[in-house]
């Protein structure tokens, strides 16, 4: 029984506590800054101008903040959109990221995007699949219905698995390898702030660890079941 709730306070610091963390760090960063002259929309309309790239647009949106690589838009959250927040500009220097990665045909993010596009395919047959097994047990006695089942299952735990792993890669590199030289080249931010900007890039990174180690925790909870 100790072993079970010490392995839950893991689970709960690897997945959970990250997230936490993140959060803090992004509000705590908020607030107007009295030295950034524009808003998030006019920082990413500047850097697609400064860097030249001519075929990806800036959108507001509801959701997220994230840059689509199909359809080469930058799209930044209403919150970070006509925020000039330390949060804000960090978070749009960071999808810009994406753009000079996939404009410099940067591999990883092909190979996330294509693998996204592929998983979208392999999530539906997963789920039929798993929805016809109660039915073709009854009727069909073979050991074909059992490794379909397998099939879907694992396609179900383990593709999320793939992204997450492939994605990291990419967020790491758009962070420190894109955005933060970009911040500090383009003298965007004193010493101070990009202290802070540093912490806002890595809390951003380690939410992709933390789900990471959580689809890897699904998966082993779901070979590990299989086993019994």
């Amino acid at each position: 029984m100790g072993l079970v709730i010490v392995g839950l306070i893991l689970l709960f610091i690897v997945t959970t506590a990250p997230s936490l963390w993140t959060k803090y760090i992004l509000n705590k960063h908020r607030k107007p800054h009295p030295d950034i002259p524009g808003s998030g929309l006019q920082f990413a309309e500047h850097l697609i101008n400064k860097y030249q790239l001519d075929q990806v647009k800036v959108e507001e949106t509801p959701e997220g903040d994230h840059y689509d690589p199909v359809d080469k838009v930058v799209r930044i959250s209403t919150a970070n959109a006509h925020s000039n927040s330390l949060t804000a500009i960090t978070t749009v220097a960071h999808e810009i990221g994406h753009a000079l990665q996939d404009r410099s045909g940067y591999a990883p993010l092909k190979q996330r995007t294509l693998l996204v596009e592929r998983a979208a395919i392999m999530q539906k047959f997963a789920g039929i699949a798993l929805m016809a097994t109660p039915i073709l047990i009854p009727l069909t006695h073979t050991p074909i219905v059992g490794l379909m089942t397998f099939a879907a299952g694992f396609i179900a735990m383990g593709v999320p698995v793939l992204i997450h792993l492939n994605t990291l890669p990419v967020e790491f590199d758009a962070s420190f390898k894109r955005a933060l030289p970009l911040l500090e080249e383009g003298d965007y931010l004193n010493r101070s702030d990009l202290k802070h900007a540093r912490k806002i890039l890595f809390a951003c990174a380690m939410t992709y660890v933390a789900a990471s180690l959580a689809s890897l925790f699904n998966l082993w909870k779901w070979l590990k079941a299989l086993k019994r």
